[in-house]
C-alpha cells in the first residue's frame, strides 16, 4: 500500500498531502470497487493506472484544487526573509503565494479587527488553514492559535513561523477534517475559522458534513467564508449562502455577516 500511495503522490500538486488521508480515500474507493483492492502492484498495469487516475481525481477535487502550485523552496525563502525583518512588505510577499490569502491582503486588518471585536478571542482554531495562519501578523492582539491542515509542507512551514515569532503563540498539526471525532477533541477555543472549505467538506452532496463539523467544533464562534465571485472573476448575483442561514435557524445559532469585495464571512455564535 505504501508503494501505491507514493505512486499517487508523484504528482506535484498532491505531493505534500498526508499519507493517512490518501489511505482513507483508498479505503473508501475499495469499498465501492472491492476487486481493485487485491490487485498486484504493477505501476504499468492497466488496472493500477486506472486506480491511480481515479484516486488522483478525487484528491484534486477535495484537496488539490484549493492549493496553488508553488515551489516550496520559494515560500521557505520568503519566510526566511520575513523572519529577518518582520514587516508588512515581506509578510504580504508571503501571503501573495496563495490565491486566497493574496485576495485577503487588502482586508486582513479590517477583517480581524471586526472578528476580534465580536468574538473577543484568547484562543483560535483554524481548520483547513493552508497558509492563512501567517496572517496572524495582522491580529490586533496576541492569542493562542491552533492551526490544522493536510499539507505536510504547509504544516512544517507554519511551525517554523510560529517558533520564530512572538506576536502569536501558535502551533500547526496535520488533521483530516472529515474525522469529526478528532475535531470534537481539539482544544476548546473562543472562535474557529473555516475559510472557504465547506465545498471541500460537502463534496456537492448537500451540507450534512459541514453541519456535523460545525456542531462538533469546540468553539463558541465558528466563521465560515465563501467567495463572492465566480471562478471567471464575475461578481455573484446572490453571494449569500441561504443554506447557512437556514442551518443556523434550525440549530438555533445566531449569526452576523461580514461582506467584502471578494469574500463573505458568516460569524456564527453557537
Amino acid at each position: 500500500m505504501k508503494q501505491l500511495i507514493a505512486l499517487i503522490k508523484q504528482k506535484k500538486e498532491l505531493s505534500s498531502i498526508d499519507d493517512a488521508f490518501v489511505q482513507k480515500e483508498l479505503d473508501l474507493y475499495f469499498t465501492k470497487h472491492p476487486k481493485m483492492k487485491d490487485l498486484p502492484f504493477n505501476p504499468k498495469s492497466k488496472n493500477i493506472k486506472l486506480l491511480v487516475k481515479d484516486i488522483r481525481s478525487i484528491l484534486r477535487r477535495v484537496y488539490g484544487s484549493f492549493r496553488d502550485t508553488i515551489d516550496p523552496t520559494k515560500r521557505i525563502a520568503l519566510l526566511e526573509t520575513f523572519l529577518k525583518e518582520q514587516n508588512n512588505e515581506n509578510m504580504n510577499a508571503l501571503l501573495e503565494t496563495h490565491s486566497s490569502t493574496k485576495e485577503r491582503i487588502a482586508i486582513y486588518q479590517t477583517l480581524y479587527t471586526k472578528i476580534f471585536n465580536i468574538t473577543k478571542p484568547t484562543t483560535i482554531l483554524d481548520l483547513g488553514c493552508g497558509i492563512n495562519p501567517l496572517s496572524s501578523f495582522y491580529f490586533p492582539q496576541k492569542v493562542k492559535y491552533h492551526t490544522y491542515d493536510l499539507s505536510e509542507h504547509e504544516i512544517s512551514l507554519l511551525n517554523t513561523f510560529f517558533n520564530k515569532v512572538t506576536f502569536v503563540k501558535g502551533n500547526a498539526h496535520i488533521l483530516d477534517l472529515f474525522d469529526t471525532n478528532k475535531i470534537a477533541q481539539l482544544p476548546k477555543a473562543d472562535v474557529a475559522f473555516l475559510f472557504k472549505v465547506t465545498d471541500v467538506l460537502d463534496r456537492n452532496k448537500g451540507h450534512k458534513k459541514t453541519e456535523e463539523i460545525l456542531t462538533a467544533i469546540p468553539a463558541k464562534y465558528v466563521i465560515l467564508s465563501f467567495a463572492t465571485k465566480t471562478l471567471s472573476g464575475k461578481k455573484m448575483t446572490a453571494p449569500r449562502r441561504k443554506w447557512v442561514e437556514w442551518l443556523c435557524r434550525r440549530l438555533e445559532y445566531e449569526y452576523s455577516i461580514l461582506e467584502f469585495e471578494n469574500e463573505l464571512f458568516y460569524v456564527i455564535e453557537k
